[in-house]
C-alpha cells in the first residue's frame, strides 16, 4: 500500500501532466540504514512517467518539470528521487 507521500507525490503529477503512464515507485527500503534514511519509508523514489507535456523538451527540462510539479518534496521531504521522464510515441 502507498503511503502519503507517494500518494501525494501521483497526486501532484496526474494533475500536472494528466500522463499515459505513471509510476510511482517506492525504493526506500533498498536504502534502510543508508544516508537520507528518515526511517520513514518514504526517503527514496523512482518516477516513471509518460506524458505529451514533455514532448520536445530536453531531459533537463523533463525533469525540472516533475521537480517543479513536486513542490517541497524533492530535497524536503524525500531524499532522493530518480526520474524517467518521456513523451508517448506514435
Amino acid at each position: 500500500m502507498a503511503g502519503p507521500v507517494q500518494q501525494e507525490m501521483e497526486q501532484l503529477l496526474t494533475d500536472a501532466f494528466a500522463p499515459s503512464r505513471l509510476e510511482v515507485i517506492n525504493d526506500s527500503a533498498k536504502h534502510h540504514g543508508h544516508a537520507g534514511d528518515d526511517g520513514s519509508g518514504e526517503s527514496h523514489f523512482t518516477i516513471v512517467i509518460e506524458a505529451a507535456a514533455f514532448a520536445d523538451k530536453s531531459r533537463l527540462e523533463r525533469q525540472r518539470m516533475v521537480n517543479r510539479a513536486l513542490g517541497d518534496i524533492p530535497g524536503e521531504r524525500v531524499h532522493a528521487l530518480a526520474i524517467q521522464a518521456s513523451a508517448p510515441t506514435a
